[in-house]
């Protein structure tokens, strides 16, 4: 009799052990890969239109939407440049504010193989340089060169195949990205090459690209 009820009691502190410990394991937010599509973000002057000006597009990568804010974005476009919510300002016309923690680098990837963080590889926006330099050929993007009748895919902007961006977050989370697309709808190879020199200027500065948000804090992995 005794023996039963030293059993029950145990059965009992096990069950209420084993209860404990599993509200003591943090619940960890999923991660989960997301696109956006048609991020606009538009710039006046440049390309020998004048100097460029126009508000940066700004994004927030734990709502997964653009901001208005000051201070709550991670990272912001306009035309080709992508500038991190970290470090200094260069003193462009229009640029935001650094008020967060924001950095970032590029990886020469597949995207899906992108699956841990390099700390030491982050970079700020400097009064010198941008983290994702804004460069043809050195960032993101290639440039095909300026208009030319005679060269069908001449003034194209094109994502560079195989290169991930990877950003921490103004708040330390982390993130990756890899753009898809310059232009509206994200046009395919062919449809780039019939579009008109008024169609590279009107279509174009409209983002398509994936990303993954990493939402819990402390987590180094995608």
């Amino acid at each position: 009799m005794k023996i039963l009820k030293l059993s029950s009691i145990l059965a009992v502190a096990l069950l209420l052990f084993t209860s404990c410990s599993d509200d003591d394991v943090p619940q960890l937010e999923p991660v989960e890969a997301q696109r956006v599509s048609n991020l606009h973000a538009p710039q006046t002057g440049g390309t020998g239109q004048g100097p460029i000006s126009g508000e940066f597009t700004k994004f927030d990568f734990s709502t997964g939407e653009t901001t208005t804010s000051e201070t709550e974005w991670d990272i912001a476009f306009r035309g080709t440049t992508i500038i991190v919510n970290g470090g200094q300002s260069q003193g462009a016309t229009d640029e935001p504010n650094r008020t967060g923690n924001a950095a970032a680098y590029i990886v020469e990837s597949d995207f899906v193989s992108v699956v841990n963080i390099n700390e030491e590889s982050f970079a700020q926006d400097t009064q010198a340089a941008l983290a994702i330099t804004p460069l043809s050929d050195m960032g993101w993007y290639n440039y095909s060169g300026p208009p030319n009748p005679n060269v069908p895919n001449s003034n194209l902007v094109t994502p560079i195949s195989g290169r991930v961006l990877v950003f921490r977050t103004r708040e330390g989370r982390y993130a990756k990205m890899e753009i898809l697309s310059y232009y509206r709808d994200n046009p395919t190879a062919s449809e780039l090459m019939n579009f008109t020199d008024m169609m590279k200027l009107t279509e174009a500065r409209y983002y398509t690209f994936n990303y993954v948000f990493q939402p819990n804090q402390g987590e180094t992995t995608f």
